[in-house]
């Protein structure tokens, strides 16, 4: 199985956990519904960014406003280790404004996550932020026992 077709289905999963740190040092995660947007002409893990809707007074937020750095990890649940397989992240996070990528980024997660047309009150009180990668682990012990590649960008 390529790298991007493994990925690719780790992208497909509903949940990340979102890692943040506040302003004192504390650190933070939660969990976060989020639909990944890449560039079609490239692969998988390049030019990705990861877009999630956040009250704007959750903690991770707040984190955010002070520290716009995160790190991301995305794994389906399993009970044995060599089913374990996942993504970790690390990378920036920033608001994103209405305009072309808002409207890219809602019609992706409306597709991958129908239920919200009938939350339009909800998501409209909430912010559409985006998580954009600069490192990247992909772990699969299906593979072998510890295998993971890394990728900067």
């Amino acid at each position: 199985m390529h790298p991007d077709d493994s990925i690719g289905e780790l992208l497909q999963l509903s949940t990340m956990t979102l890692a943040t740190t506040g302003d004192q040092g504390e650190p933070h995660t939660a969990p976060v519904y989020f639909a990944a947007v890449q560039e079609a002409s490239y692969s998988v893990q390049l030019a990705m960014r990861l877009y999630f809707f956040s009250d704007s007074d959750s903690q991770h937020v707040r984190d955010i406003a002070h520290q716009p750095v995160a790190a991301v990890a995305i794994y389906p649940e399993s009970t044995s280790w060599q089913d374990i397989r996942g993504l970790q992240m690390r990378g920036m996070v920033y608001r994103v404004e209405p305009g072309s990528e808002w409207e890219r980024a809602w019609e992706s997660y409306r597709l991958k996550f129908p239920f919200v047309m009938a939350l339009k009150a909800i998501v409209a009180r909430n912010a559409l932020f985006a998580f954009q990668p600069r490192w990247l682990r992909w772990l699969d012990n299906r593979r072998g026992f510890g295998f993971k590649q890394e990728w900067s960008f």
